[in-house]
């Protein structure tokens, strides 16, 4: 069936309806005009800027100040209004830039050099690239060949608590806590006269490595600092694994006790690293982690 074909059906269609042809009217240009963006949907907005995440999408609300309270209690998607059954352009966008965000994260390398920046001995797992990290978290659980011989001729052995930071899956999660974090968590257990182990940086370190860790270097307790897998626009968690007296056959997750959310939203640094030695305090005298530990 050709064009014509088409065109003679349509006006029969038509003339039974008993509507003439008619031509379409002509549109000039010349008097559209583009509608001007509402200050709200300004797309010159940076959408990780403070107001971008204050943003209130509703329109005309009958409370705004009570928007505005709930907008800043919580890092939630609300008061974002809706264009429609969908999602308004500003609101759809920054999901997509939280949703990059993340992805950046977790695909990032912590840069060698920031590692020796802060003095830290690196080593790694046996994992040897970040796509390999992704795909094989079993290969993430062990050290290396040459990270076993690393610990064992340049940390301290038989520590009452080893601590170990380690990548995980958010690399911001790192290097924006550490600063605030390992300071005053190594200067308070130091206080609380506790021997404190040689602090290093695990690449490629899954949860379990901690295991193996404290049974090579004899350490009563093992803290893990490591990057939580991130939320849409948080990237920058981090989290504290803490274990007594690991074993690579023995301890599951049950034993482990884990404080996450150390961020400047939600548990800050500081605040974690008292909470985190008051915790090797109280395993060392319970001699127990995890579930076994009584409040």
């Amino acid at each position: 069936m050709d064009q014509k074909q088409i065109e003679e059906i349509v006006r029969s269609v038509m003339a039974s309806m008993g509507q003439a042809d008619a031509a379409p009217a002509e549109v000039k240009c010349s008097t559209l005009t583009c509608a001007t963006p509402a200050s709200t949907e300004c797309c010159s907005l940076d959408l990780g800027s403070p107001e971008a995440k204050a943003w209130i999408g509703v329109e005309n609300p009958h409370r705004a100040d009570v928007l505005t309270e709930l907008r800043r209690s919580t890092a939630a998607r609300v008061c974002t209004g809706r264009a429609g059954p969908r999602p308004r352009t500003q609101a759809l966008l920054r999901f997509l830039a939280d949703h990059s965000r993340s992805k950046d994260t977790v695909l990032k390398e912590v840069p060698e050099e920031w590692v020796k920046a802060q003095g830290l001995l690196e080593v790694r797992s046996e994992i040897t690239d970040k796509n390999l990290y992704l795909t094989r978290p079993d290969l993430g659980r062990r050290l290396s060949e040459e990270a076993i011989d690393a610990l064992k001729t340049q940390c301290v052995a038989n520590p009452d608590v080893q601590v170990i930071v380690s990548d995980g899956l958010s690399t911001d999660a790192i290097t924006a806590n550490y600063e605030e974090i390992l300071p005053p968590l190594l200067a308070g257990l130091k206080q609380a006269g506790l021997k404190v182990g040689t602090p290093f940086f695990v690449r490629y370190g899954r949860v379990k490595i901690e295991d193996q860790i404290g049974e090579l270097l004899g350490a009563k307790a093992v803290i893990l600092l490591v990057g939580e897998r991130p939320g849409l626009g948080q990237s920058e968690s981090l989290s504290c694994y803490a274990v007594y007296s690991p074993r690579v056959a023995t301890t599951v997750e049950a034993d482990r006790t884990c404080i996450s959310n150390i961020h400047q939203g939600g548990t800050p640094p500081v605040e974690a690293a008292a909470v985190i030695v008051d915790l090797a305090k109280r395993m060392l005298e319970q001699k127990a982690s995890g579930i076994n530990m009584t409040r």
